[in-house]
């Protein structure tokens, strides 16, 4: 493996009710690749009738919230009064701006019986200038997503441009985000950005020939154009794109400034953002606060 390149190991996040997550960024050797603070990859996961793994309302401020699936749906809603079922190969970004409030639920024809749910939620951080920008969901349907096979490897553009191609998904800075399936002997020159990094979601995948390490994210060293292939079936993700500086992140906030993130908890601690419609349950704020 290439020694410029930086290995970030996940680790298990627990978010109640034994629904647990790979965490990959933030890291303790890297915030960000790209503009990308957050990652999460969680299943692909069997939930029996009386599992519940409902995410009830919270806030954000300063971030995108960006929401890919694999299998299985979710019910979003938020406090813009969206309602929105989130069903795999669609891209649903969620601009929190200076301030939104969503839940994350198993749609209703889905609970009471057995399911499975595996996908991805990444956090964007946006421009400093942009941070208090108005609230925004935009919801792209797999359909409207670009597709196209590059030495035999198929790939979809879920956000950004690659390959002569451009995802139609509205950004505020550079970024680059591809869900590549491979199978044997397919082989993908990886495009360039900024930054960026690659995760093997499912399979194995080699990057020139190394294997790429499992549940890990592979930062890849500025300039080189690595070659992606696979001796069997495999799913890869891409991210990258220009960096924003260092950010500021407590709980589900995300800023420039420290002193914002400390207004938002006392925000959301006095009831002062808005509700999600038809919501009557909330996640506290935790009870150590931002210093």
């Amino acid at each position: 493996m290439n020694a410029d390149r930086t290995t970030l190991r996940a680790h298990s996040k627990d978010l109640g009710g034994g629904f647990t997550v790979r965490r990959l960024l933030p890291a303790a050797a890297r915030q960000a690749v790209g503009p990308f603070i957050f990652f999460d990859h969680f299943g692909p996961v069997e939930a029996g009738p009386a599992d519940e793994h409902d995410v009830r309302p919270h806030p954000h401020i300063g971030l995108a919230t960006v929401t890919y699936l694999f299998e299985g749906a979710m019910q979003h809603r938020d406090s813009l009064g969206v309602v929105q079922r989130i069903e795999p190969g669609a891209v649903n970004w969620m601009t929190a701006g200076r301030g939104i409030v969503h839940s994350e639920r198993t749609p209703d024809d889905l609970r009471g019986v057995a399911r499975r749910s595996h996908g991805l939620q990444l956090w964007v951080a946006l421009p400093a200038a942009d941070e208090e920008m108005a609230p925004a969901f935009e919801h792209t349907p797999a359909a409207a997503l670009p597709a196209l096979e590059v030495g035999g490897a198929r790939l979809r553009v879920l956000v950004g441009a690659a390959f002569g191609v451009t995802s139609p998904v509205s950004v505020c800075s550079p970024t680059l985000y591809l869900d590549i399936a491979l199978a044997a002997g397919d082989a993908l020159p990886l495009p360039l950005a900024e930054e960026r990094a690659v995760y093997v979601a499912e399979g194995t995948a080699q990057l020139d020939g190394a294997e790429l390490p499992r549940g890990a994210l592979v930062v890849l060293a500025a300039g080189e154009e690595p070659m992606l292939s696979a001796e069997g079936d495999a799913r890869v993700v891409l991210i990258g794109g220009a960096p924003l500086g260092h950010r500021h992140m407590w709980w589900n906030f995300v800023s420039s400034r420290k002193e914002r993130i400390v207004q938002a908890a006392d925000d959301w601690a006095a009831g002062r953002f808005a509700v999600v419609p038809g919501e009557t349950e909330f996640i506290p704020l935790p009870e150590r606060r931002p210093g």
